[in-house]
C-alpha cells in the first residue's frame, strides 16, 4: 500500500461538534430560542440544501442561502430579501463555526501511524476547497497531509469511484499504463 485517503468531516474534523456549539451561540445572537429539536433541524436542512449542492442543483453560496430560507423560520426570524442580508447573516454562523473547529482526538495520532507506516495520505471531501483547507490548517492536521481534493476541485463528489481515483492519482497512488 501506498497511500490512504481519509474524510475530513466527522471523520479527522469534528464538524457536528462544531456546528452544534456554532448553533448554541448563534441562534441566541439573531434572537432565537435554543432546543435540542432546532439543533437537529438545522442538520436536516444543512444536509438537504448541501446535496442540492452536490448535484449541481444551485452554487455553493447558493445553498448557504437556502440553509437560511429554511432555518429562519423556524426561530421566529424574517428571512431578508437579499442575497448580501442573507450572506451578512450566513457570515455569522461562519464566525461562531470556526471559533469552534476541532479535530477528532485520534485524527492527529491516525496520520501520523498512516506516515509512519510510509504512506502518502490524502483528504478526499465533497466541502469546498477554501473552507475544508482552512479546517485542516485551523486543526493542525494540514501539515500531516500530501494532498487535499474536493469536490469542487475535482467535479466529481463522493462517492462516485471516479473521485476515489482521482485522488489516488493525485497522490501518486495508481499505476499508469
Amino acid at each position: 500500500m501506498k497511500a490512504v485517503i481519509f474524510d475530513l468531516d466527522d471523520t479527522l474534523f469534528d464538524h457536528t461538534t462544531s456546528a452544534t456549539n456554532a448553533i448554541h451561540s448563534w441562534v441566541p445572537e439573531l434572537g432565537g430560542t435554543l432546543s435540542d429539536e432546532l439543533v437537529a433541524q438545522w442538520f436536516v436542512i444543512e444536509k438537504h440544501r448541501f446535496d442540492r449542492w452536490l448535484n449541481g442543483d444551485t452554487t455553493h453560496q447558493g445553498q448557504r442561502r437556502e440553509r437560511l430560507r429554511d432555518f429562519l423560520p423556524l426561530i421566529d426570524q424574517p428571512v431578508p430579501d437579499t442575497d448580501a442580508e442573507l450572506d451578512e447573516i450566513y457570515g455569522g454562523f461562519l464566525r461562531h463555526y470556526r471559533d469552534h473547529w476541532v479535530a477528532f482526538a485520534d485524527a492527529e495520532p491516525a496520520l501520523n501511524v498512516a506516515r509512519s507506516n510510509g504512506w502518502r495520505i490524502g483528504v478526499l471531501t465533497n466541502g469546498s476547497s477554501a473552507q475544508q483547507n482552512a479546517k485542516l490548517e485551523s486543526i493542525g492536521l494540514a501539515s500531516l497531509v500530501d494532498v487535499v481534493c474536493t469536490s469542487e476541485l475535482l467535479g466529481v463528489s463522493k462517492p462516485d469511484p471516479a473521485a476515489y481515483l482521482k485522488t489516488c492519482q493525485a497522490l501518486g497512488a495508481v499505476r499508469q499504463g
